[in-house]
């Protein structure tokens, strides 16, 4: 599988190339570019399998890339900024790896990558190019009651919520199942359209909103149907601009 490496930090590029180079040696690194004017011309010639693409370069944000060029590759995003989530994932972003990042969190993303059905071709086979299907997202979540073992579709899903080790799905008639999954991991198979993290502890579905608040320092609250028990609902400070424009599709 190609490779292309976007990053305006020497080290921390030769770095990420490395630990590609350790977790799966069939993995070829085609380029590394550091400003948004050589990756458009270099993507204008060519198509790697997977970009790994830094947000702040020598000449401005990565995601004017995609205003100049079409991008149809899976990226996964490598930054310091947290407050870039929906618009990376927007943008043909399939993880967002917050630095510093070690050789587990890269290999997580590639295994997220290869878990992507219909969403991306698998990576079962290293070294095989990869096709990418039809973009699609998770339409339904495996629990487990006791000894039964049942599905939930997704439209049921009311929020999800992080509270300690667990992710807890919330349904719209106020059923609780702990699924085995983290919120970061499950970020991007949901549709953007429809659910949205409004913090780190908190992915919530457009029709769970009754209400919401304006809060000091451009916080937001929500109140969630159902309520979760004990627990402010709080969309955080970095967030909110997006959440705002999230609202507004």
């Amino acid at each position: 599988m190609t490779v292309l490496i976007i990053e305006d930090e020497e080290l921390a590029a030769n770095t990420l190339a490395t630990m590609l180079g350790l977790i799966n040696p069939a993995l070829k690194v085609l380029a590394i570019l550091g400003t948004v004017e050589s990756a458009v011309n270099w993507l204008q010639q060519q198509r790697p399998d997977l970009i790994f693409m830094d947000i702040h370069l020598g000449d401005g944000e990565s995601f004017a890339i995609f205003e100049q060029v079409p991008i149809n590759s899976p990226v996964i995003y490598t930054t310091a900024y947290d407050q870039y989530t929906l618009k990376a994932f927007k943008k043909q972003g399939i993880d967002y790896l917050l630095k510093p990042f070690d050789e587990e969190d890269v290999r997580a993303a590639l295994t997220k990558l290869e878990g992507l059905r219909p969403k991306q071709e698998t990576l079962r086979h290293p070294g095989t190019r990869m096709n990418p299907l039809p973009a699609g997202f998770r339409n339904r979540f495996m629990v487990k009651v006791g000894r039964l073992i049942k599905t939930v579709p997704t439209d049921e899903v009311a929020y999800f919520m992080a509270d300690d080790k667990y992710l807890f799905l919330i349904t719209h008639d106020e059923k609780k199942y702990i699924i085995e999954d983290t919120i970061s991991n499950l970020e991007p198979q949901l549709n953007g359209k429809d659910f949205y993290r409004i913090n780190r502890k908190f992915i919530i579905h457009i029709s769970a909103i009754k209400e919401m608040y304006k809060l000091s320092r451009n916080r937001i609250r929500i109140i969630l149907s159902p309520k979760p028990e004990d627990v402010e609902v709080v969309v955080s400070e970095e967030r909110s601009e997006s959440f705002k424009d999230w609202l507004n599709q």
